[in-house]
């Protein structure tokens, strides 16, 4: 993991501290937190981050309402703390 990889994550985590229990967030937040211009270059790196904290059981990465993946996942997911 180099620096980026750390601020994706420590930025997913202060998103969901910022919400309410019940909300999820989109990585694209954490990516265009991170690098206002480059942020869709991120992407990859922020839903692997996501990835990383959901196999810590820090959060859960949903599709459809639904526990899913990131690495098999299709499309569009969302991240919210474990319920």
């Amino acid at each position: 993991m180099d620096d980026v990889d750390v601020r994706l994550e420590r930025t997913i985590e202060e998103l969901l501290d910022q919400r309410r229990p019940d909300v999820s967030i989109c990585p694209s937040e954490a990516a265009r937190a991170v690098a206002a211009e480059g942020w869709r270059d991120l992407m990859p790196a922020a839903r692997a981050a996501a990835g990383r904290l959901a196999a810590a059981g820090a959060v859960e990465v949903t599709q459809g309402g639904a526990v899913v993946d990131v690495a098999t996942a299709r499309g569009p997911v969302r991240v919210r703390r474990p319920r």
